[in-house]
């Protein structure tokens, strides 16, 4: 991985693919978020060529502002420097045995959504309006809305049988939906306009306060309530797969 810092969207994708093939190559668990990560990415470029979003340019730098905090975020976990503890919990649940492929995702998407995309959108507005970036920020959301069922149907090749439990199970339904997009929509843009708002000397109280909100969240992804837990351990003792398997199938198009 080159050591030049990451500019452009086509360089998250090129790091995307690096932290994949490390992830492979080592049966790290980590690399199902990277997966999907780079996926959304890819697709996130396609919207951006095709004049989807106001701004495109603008577009592009929070992309890479977005995705520099992760990339980071994971750079210094597998040096075993200091991260933030909501990405030092995902990352460390990584090796664990029960959690599945979904649990995995939702760690990152915890981390990624509910305290990056806030101080990301809120660095890439620094001198401008921030309600500017709205409805930019809204239509990311729904590129994310839209890969969901993907990553579902993706999931469902894994473990043929969570397509039907997804269905008939509404309370995991939910769980994928509200850790995904609710969150992204609202409590993102929320912590975003208090990051706009707060002086330079307050930055990282505020910033730990939601940080250390976020990392409580874990405990909702890996423990959700008996009836869902015992579900999602039925998963994981029949999914399918080793975790090279499941990472190129989480990559495929449905």
């Amino acid at each position: 991985m080159s050591e030049k810092p990451i500019n452009t969207i086509n360089g998250v994708i090129e790091t995307l693919e690096f932290i994949i093939q490390y992830s492979e190559k080592n049966n790290d668990p980590s690399g199902y978020f990277a997966g999907l990560y780079q996926k959304v990415t890819i697709r996130v470029k396609e919207e951006i060529e095709n004049n989807y979003f106001d701004d495109g340019p603008r577009m592009e730098q929070f992309d890479v502002l977005f995705a520099n905090r992760y990339i980071d975020a994971w750079i210094a976990h597998k040096a075993g420097t200091p991260i933030s503890a909501c990405w030092s919990k995902a990352f460390e649940l990584a090796p664990d045995y029960w959690p599945i492929v979904l649990q995995h995702l939702l760690l990152g998407m915890n981390a990624h959504i509910n305290f990056d995309l806030g101080i990301s959108a809120a660095e890439v507005s620094r001198g401008k309006k921030l309600d500017e970036l709205h409805h930019d920020f809204n239509r990311i959301n729904e590129i994310l809305s839209s890969l969901i069922h993907e990553v579902q149907d993706n999931l469902s090749v894994i473990w043929p049988a969570l397509k039907y439990i997804l269905k008939w199970t509404g309370k995991i339904d939910d769980y994928l939906v509200d850790f995904s997009m609710k969150l992204a929509r609202d409590g993102a843009w929320k912590f975003a306009t208090e990051v706009a708002g707060t002086n330079n000397e307050e930055l990282e109280s505020c910033f730990s306060r939601r940080d250390q909100r976020v990392a409580q969240k874990v405990s909702v992804i890996i423990q959700p309530g008996l009836i869902a837990s015992s579900v999602l351990s039925l998963v994981r003792l029949t999914e399918r797969g080793t975790v090279v398997e499941k990472i190129r199938k989480l990559r495929r198009a449905s």
